[in-house]
């Protein structure tokens, strides 16, 4: 199987977040999810003052714009560029380039090494980084892919699954 890449995909200005959740919906529909691995609206957190009083609030690094993170060929090709609100992928004509390791580090994602765990369905972990800090849960799946594992962890007295990522989760000895 080829390699996932990330790619940049024009958009109506505007229509970023519904692009994105259009795309997560059709690769779910069509069963995509190991050639489209990841779609992103790149955001950035900035301070505006409005009336006087400073706020935070995330606005879109570039608007126009969504980051694919995906296996190129004809059928992801086609579902991509179907999706209502996009206008095409970046790149000379009809072929859409990828964006470099260097390209994609400004932005925050990390195209490094992938991680490899010794965890199966059915370990005990503990997550020691993140919303879920100190947590244990028993692993209902692995996402290799996307270098994460889904946990059942217990809210409001009933078991929930959580994606956690594998740099964030220890096995319980």
């Amino acid at each position: 199987m080829a390699e996932a890449k990330w790619y940049v995909v024009h958009t109506y200005s505007g229509y970023e977040n519904k692009v994105k959740a259009n795309l997560e919906k059709t690769i779910n529909n069509r069963h995509l999810e190991e050639e489209i691995l990841e779609v992103r609206v790149p955001m950035e957190e900035i301070v505006e003052v409005r009336n006087g009083a400073k706020k935070q609030v995330q606005k879109k690094m570039f608007p126009g714009y969504v980051l694919i993170n995906m296996v190129m060929n004809d059928d992801t090709w086609y579902v991509v560029r179907n999706t209502r609100g996009v206008t095409g992928f970046v790149g000379p004509g009809s072929k859409p380039v990828p964006l470099s390791a260097a390209e994609m580090k400004p932005l925050g994602v990390d195209t490094g090494e992938k991680l490899v765990i010794d965890l199966e369905v059915g370990d005990q972990v503990v997550v020691v980084g993140g919303a879920w800090k100190d947590t244990t849960g028993l692993i209902t799946a692995i996402n290799q892919s996307k270098q994460t594992v889904t946990i059942n962890v217990e809210l409001f007295g009933r078991a929930t699954p959580v994606e956690i990522s594998f740099a964030e989760v220890r096995k319980v000895r």
